[in-house]
Formats: structure tokens, sequence, C-alpha cells
């Protein structure tokens, strides 16, 4: 192998060619030869290999403060669960920018914008 800088031979460490140094790889080399290039795979040689997904299932938890919205990061209300096994996050305002139109490509629409009209507790005289 010849260095790029200098021009020296360093070696290498692969094959070239066959056993017999004629430089040219025998691929269709008779049965019982030796040859660097196998095609064949054995049965026992190879492993099936378990199918994988980064889809996450559904979930059925209700939104709190700390699911935010896609879009722009103020506390989501609406979560859309797309076909391909994805979610996305919305804030009310941005749920009701988007909304026909996710709802035409969701799988399901987790709502909870009523939770905004919902009228806070109001504190005991002692915790004020």
């Amino acid at each position: 192998m010849v260095d790029c800088c200098d021009g020296q031979d360093r070696g290498s460490s692969r094959p070239k060619g066959n056993p017999d140094g004629s430089g040219s790889l025998n691929q269709s080399a008779p049965p019982g030869s030796a040859s660097l290039i196998s095609t064949e795979i054995h049965p026992s040689e190879t492993r099936a290999r378990p199918d994988v997904t980064t889809a996450t299932a559904p979930s059925a938890a209700p939104l709190s403060a700390v699911d935010r919205c896609d879009r722009c990061g103020a506390q989501a209300y609406l979560r859309v669960h797309l076909k391909g096994g994805f979610e996305l996050l919305f804030c009310a305002h941005h749920a009701r920018e988007h909304g026909e139109k996710l709802r035409e490509v969701a799988e399901h629409v987790q709502d909870e914008t009523d939770k905004l009209a919902e009228t806070p507790a109001i504190a005991a005289d002692d915790e004020i």
C-alpha cells in the first residue's frame, strides 16, 4: 500500500487476489478449491431479526402542566395520535387554529380544552 503523502509502501493487511498470488479474485472457483469470497450463506449462519418500532402506544393519561405545545411551548390541552404511531401536543390556541386538519389526519384526539372553562377552586381563608 502506498501512502499518499510520502510515496512509501506501508504494506497491507488485506489479501490481494487469490492465495496463488494471481491478483484476481476467482469467484467461480471449482468446488472444493479455496476462494476469498464466498457468496453462499448457510442457514445456521443467519439470524432472524426481531421487528422493532419506535412508535409509542397511545397515552390515556390526562394532560398535565408538564405537557407542552409542540408549536409554542405553552401548556398542552390537545393530544393528537397520528396513524404512524406518533403523538403531537397543542395548546388551546393552536388546537383551534389547526383543529380541522388535525382531526382529518388523526387516529385519535384527546381534547381537554374544557379544562380552561372550569372555575378554579377558591382558597380557604387561612390559605390567603
